[in-house]
């Protein structure tokens, strides 16, 4: 074979690949909305799905429901990866869209950002919603708390934790708010011996 002829040969495998890769994705998405005018409400509905799921603690549901909100987004990015890379990538407006108001508790799957009672500190927690990190493979979707009262003992000398692949059993019937109230007395109890630290001035 030529140069020329291994060129062309490499071209046809090339698009064959294309072409097979596009075939794999209509079967997988090819149901889903591929406007964000559609697909907005169909993943309001889905977000409604996606709450009932983890109420019932139904964690196979509830994963299935995840990878279908990220198909949607990349049904919605014509395929592309980066569907939360900007401010207008589908997974951002999705997020956006259907965020709870400051200040109120969102159901899960949405965008949030609250204030809870622990003890005696007060903790705002602010939740990414659906395209958040480790949505894939972890049941508990991760949260940030950050101080109200930065001159009060706080969970951190910076006023601010991160909660990442948080590992516990599926458990029905808590909401967003109850259930990161008990992570947040779990770390006090169990990592911070019930010491919580102040905050230094530098981050206040």
């Amino acid at each position: 074979m030529t140069d020329m002829e291994q060129l062309g040969f490499d071209a046809l495998l090339g698009e064959a690949e294309t072409t097979n890769q596009k075939h794999k994705f209509d079967k997988r998405c090819g149901h889903l909305p591929a406007s964000m005018r559609e697909g907005l409400p169909y993943y309001r509905d889905l977000l409604e799905r996606y709450h009932q799921a983890m109420m019932e603690a139904a964690s196979g549901e509830v994963m299935r429901l995840r990878e279908e909100a990220h198909d949607l987004a990349l049904r919605l990015n014509h395929g592309q990866p980066g569907i939360i890379a900007n401010d207008d990538s589908p997974g951002n407006v999705l997020t956006r869209e259907t965020a709870a108001p400051p200040g109120i508790v969102p159901t899960w799957g949405r965008c949030g950002d609250f204030i809870i009672d622990v003890g005696t500190m007060k903790v705002r927690i602010e939740l990414d919603g659906l395209f958040g990190i480790c949505s894939s493979h972890c049941y508990w979707p991760g949260f940030a708390a950050r101080t109200v009262e930065p001159d009060k003992p706080f969970l951190s000398g910076t006023g601010y934790r991160s909660f990442l692949g948080i590992h516990a059993e599926p458990l029905p019937g808590l909401t967003p708010d109850e259930f990161y109230a008990r992570v947040i007395e779990s770390y006090v109890t169990d990592s911070l011996k019930g010491k919580l630290p102040l905050i230094e001035d530098r981050w206040k």
